[in-house]
């Protein structure tokens, strides 16, 4: 037992189960330490010989000043002859999930539910979890009261989206006439994912015991492997060939190219602004990416394309949309029509990003350094503090988008690995030290691209 201060509560461990820390000054009051990692303050008291808890709130939100303030006025009502705990539980006891989900909106669109990397959820993906609440888990479940959840409940959840019952044509804000939900493995994955997040936040705000969701069997998102082969960007490349020649599809093509060749995701090319762009560094520095800041190396081709289309731009963005200073926002329609009923049909922008670190790894470079060419985690943690690129990393890029444009434009490679025999590692090197070295046997400085 200890004084519940903030010095305690930071350095409260992580373990397997669940555990308390008791405070010594006020008895019954204590912090719950989760196996996630999350802490929240709580009282526990005896009413009518029994055992109760009641959760005053989350580390965080509360502090263990304000905490201890709550837990001596509920102690006090306890003193009266008050069951608190009993009286919350009548109060969410009839909690639907329809109420749930809406209380988790309302904290997620207050920046209090946290995300991945410990930092709130980025308000695209508070846009994407919003549809996956209203086009799927309401209309399955929604009237249901949240204490009556049973796993066997969220695994007809997963087997109803797998089977299309949530399937739809809707109206959508963003894109003009309708957008088709769609079911399938894949949304159901990521949709009972969303389900568990939202039942564990239950649990944290006391409404029930346990998560019902835990433990459930999900089925592995095929959409995620899906690479272009060799023969598939050739026909990407002839696609958007054809697509050019249309003017309504000129810059979407250009933002789809630019994805292929950058192993960017979608958000980030179509969102990317001029101030991002650093073609002297040969990299974009991404104010606002999945993992925050972050910096891409890219090749030549997206290097001299930048600089090209720089010469006369206005505007804060490298892809601009129509009257307002604002990003392109015709990608999604624009995609849909140029692939639907091509043989790339189902193809997505991910496939793109996906293959990008594919065909990196066909070519023989190293997880980390394909991890920190497309702002995985693995590259992040040191992504976000460079200036000035590793020479070997721009080579990389260059390597890799030069190859892919070679595949767009049709061109047929011999061979799509390195050769790490020892003839030919020597006569590379020996190419190396030759030019290095002037007519009167003097080393020079080797040209390189000018770093930020």
């Amino acid at each position: 037992m200890a004084k519940l201060t903030k010095r305690v509560v930071d350095a409260a461990g992580i373990r397997d189960k669940d555990y308390f820390i008791w405070d010594d000054e006020l008895p019954g009051f204590g912090l719950r330490v989760f196996a996630s990692g999350k802490r929240s303050y709580l009282i526990q008291y005896r009413s009518a010989g029994r055992t109760r808890r009641y959760t005053i709130g989350l580390h965080g939100i509360w502090t263990p000043e304000t905490a201890r303030q709550e837990a001596k006025v509920q102690l006090g009502r306890v003193a009266g002859g008050d069951n608190p705990a009993e009286e919350r539980q009548l109060d969410h006891k009839a909690v639907t999930v329809k109420e749930l989900c809406a209380l988790y909106l309302n904290d997620l669109k207050a920046g209090l539910i946290i995300g991945k990397g410990g930092r709130p959820k980025k308000t695209t993906t508070i846009v994407t979890d919003t549809g996956r609440i209203e086009r799927h888990i309401l209309p399955l479940i929604g009237a249901r009261r949240v204490k009556d959840l049973t796993k066997a409940d969220i695994n007809k959840v997963l087997k109803g989206i797998m089977a299309g019952k949530t399937r739809a044509s809707v109206k959508t804000k963003k894109l003009r006439g309708k957008a088709i939900v769609r079911g399938g493995a894949g949304t159901a994955t990521r949709t009972v994912g969303l389900l568990g997040g939202i039942l564990t936040y239950a649990v944290e705000s006391g409404i029930i015991e346990r998560n019902p969701a835990h433990g459930i069997k999900r089925p592995k998102d095929n959409v995620r492997n899906r690479r272009l082969t060799e023969a598939e960007y050739r026909t990407l490349g002839q696609m958007l060939r054809e697509a050019a020649a249309i003017k309504k599809y000129a810059m979407t093509v250009d933002i789809i190219r630019q994805i292929a060749l950058t192993g960017c995701r979608r958000s980030e090319i179509i969102g990317l602004m001029w101030s991002e762009a650093d073609a002297d560094g040969s990299c974009l520095r991404l104010e606002d990416s999945k993992e925050g800041v972050s910096v891409r190396p890219v090749g030549l081709p997206v290097v001299e394309y930048l600089e090209e289309r720089r010469k006369g731009a206005t505007g804060t963005y490298v892809f601009p949309g129509q009257d307002e200073d604002n990003a392109f926002g015709s990608f999604p329609n624009h995609w849909e029509q140029i692939f639907k009923e091509s043989p790339l049909a189902g193809v997505t922008p991910h496939v793109l990003r996906h293959s990008f670190a594919s065909i990196a790894n066909d070519l023989g470079f190293t997880e980390v350094t394909i991890a920190a060419l497309v702002g995985h985690s693995k590259g992040s943690v040191t992504s976000k503090y460079i200036h000035t690129l590793d020479t070997a990393l721009i080579m990389a890029a260059d390597t890799i988008s030069g190859y892919i444009q070679g595949l767009l434009d049709g061109i047929e490679f011999k061979q799509t690995a390195y050769a790490l025999d020892r003839k030919s590692r020597r006569a590379a090197l020996d190419r190396f030290l030759q030019s290095a070295v002037s007519d009167e046997g003097h080393c020079e400085e080797m040209p390189t691209r000018k770093a930020a």
